[in-house]
């Protein structure tokens, strides 16, 4: 079993960046693919980003791509969404997710593990 758990969330001008961190316990962490997807308000959860196993492959939204770069460290059972040029519409709760697999996937329904969200809001 692994639990993830989200932070780094917060208010942020446009224009602006952050961090999000995804910390995960259990010790399939380092062979598991994460991803990052975001719900705003009144919409679908939609994919955001996402990274094997190893970090050697990783898959962008096309509205993110250039602005997000996901990255993990497996020595600390980590994930990382950096957030750069944010705009408005980027608001949303952002949530980190994992799969007992080693690839990627677009598809929430592949996540077999889910955090609890943290909320990003970028204001004009």
């Amino acid at each position: 079993q692994v639990q993830l758990v989200e932070s780094g969330g917060g208010f942020v001008q446009a224009g602006g960046s952050l961090r999000l961190s995804c910390a995960a316990s259990g010790r399939t962490f380092s062979s598991s693919g994460m991803g990052w997807f975001r719900q705003a308000p009144g919409k679908e959860r939609e994919f955001v980003a996402a990274m094997s196993w190893n970090g050697g492959t990783t898959y962008y939204s096309d509205s993110m791509k250039g602005r997000f770069t996901i990255s993990r460290d497996n020595a600390k059972n980590t994930v990382y969404l950096q957030m750069n040029s944010l705009k408005p519409e980027d608001t949303a709760v952002y949530y980190c997710a994992g799969g007992r697999w080693r690839g990627i996937s677009l598809n929430q329904r592949d996540y077999d593990y889910w955090g609890q969200g943290t909320q990003v809001t970028v204001t004009v």
